[in-house]
């Protein structure tokens, strides 16, 4: 279903708010300025944080709220067999690791948010890496034959590192994607190799974050490039954030900031769900840890973002170190999958099985 179904246009950012009663020039731009840019975003409000947010009165506020509930038509009911039939759309994008496959039961799942934290170093960018070469991949291969998104807050995409990923695919895996591309020539030759990975990332949307504003502006922008290739060859099947709290947790410090914190997180996780259920998209997050000093016993590592990002996350893995280049990683939650660890290593060429 893309931005023009149920939805209608009131998805997009540039919304004209002005239309909604109580609503000025000055109001309007109160609003875009506090990131509500468009009738959904005011519809999932509550009163009270608009009226702080944009300095209207209260019952101005609920006005507001309530009328873009009706533009937006927000808050239906759909049945089970729906339900079910969005269902049996889901894919699953292989690691290329088939013992985390395994845990993962089959892969990362479109129409989800996949949470993965480890302290640095651990291989969260390694990993949203090598998802954003696999979605590419025909399906018999762990693909889902898509093209990814890439939002970027810590500096972390390398284009080298897609190079090195895209060469160390098995060579059928290779074979099939150079014959579904139009690529002629044998992959021993350079020019072909060459050509194969430049198309690799001509199909990865990058975009810098540079700050939690921005970030979040950036996932109503995913939201517009995957529906702009809905019906195309190369449908967004996998949005990665890198990381997705580094901005929120530098820009948001003491605990008398905290409340603003989880609830602008809150807003982002659930744009970032929201393009998963429309576009039939993994979407994959990664985070960072604290160390919990309550811990006597295990791991004192814990991920941040608190049960916000617990809640919102429909799969949670650890990452975590071990000898050399080996991996643990270990599914901590998950709704319907038991909790597990499988190995992997971080090689030159991508992720790779023990």
């Amino acid at each position: 279903m893309g931005e023009t179904g149920e939805w209608g246009d009131t998805m997009s950012a540039d919304a004209n708010l002005e239309e909604l009663p109580g609503v000025g020039p000055a109001t309007a731009e109160k609003l875009h300025d506090a990131g509500f840019d468009s009738y959904q975003s005011l519809a999932v409000a509550s009163p009270g944080e608009l009226s702080n947010t944009a300095d209207v009165g209260e019952s101005t506020a609920a006005d507001i709220v309530q009328a873009a509930r009706e533009a937006a038509d927000v808050g239906g009911f759909e049945t089970g067999s729906d339900v079910l039939e969005r269902r049996e759309q889901i894919g699953k994008l292989s690691w290329g690791v088939p013992e985390v496959d395994e845990l993962l039961g089959g892969g990362v799942e479109t129409q989800s948010i996949t949470e993965v934290y480890g302290e640095f170093g651990a291989g969260k960018s390694q990993v949203t890496h090598q998802l954003a070469v696999t979605v590419q991949l025909p399906e018999e291969h762990g693909g889902l034959e898509g093209s990814a998104i890439f939002v970027d807050s810590e500096d972390t995409f390398r284009p080298g590192r897609i190079d090195d990923m895209v060469r160390g695919l098995p060579d059928e895996a290779l074979e099939a994607t150079k014959e579904a591309r139009g690529i002629e020539g044998p992959l021993d030759d350079d020019d072909v190799m060459t050509e194969l990975i430049q198309d690799f990332l001509d199909h990865i949307h990058v975009a810098k974050a540079f700050n939690s504003n921005h970030q979040i502006l950036l996932a109503e922008k995913a939201k517009e490039v995957a529906s702009e290739h809905e019906d195309s060859e190369w449908p967004v099947r996998m949005l990665a954030v890198d990381s997705l709290t580094a901005h929120f947790r530098a820009e948001y410090v003491g605990r008398g900031e905290l409340a603003d914190r989880q609830q602008k997180l809150n807003k982002h996780l659930h744009d970032l769900l929201r393009m998963g259920d429309l576009y039939n998209t993994a979407v994959v997050v990664t985070n960072q840890v604290q160390s919990n000093p309550d811990a006597f016993f295990g791991d004192p590592t814990k991920p941040i973002g608190g049960n916000i990002l617990g809640h919102t996350s429909t799969f949670r893995i650890y990452l975590r170190k071990s000898k050399g280049d080996k991996r643990i990683v270990r599914l901590v939650d998950a709704p319907n999958l038991a909790d597990g660890e499988a190995v992997m290593r971080v090689e030159g060429r991508g992720l790779k099985p023990e």
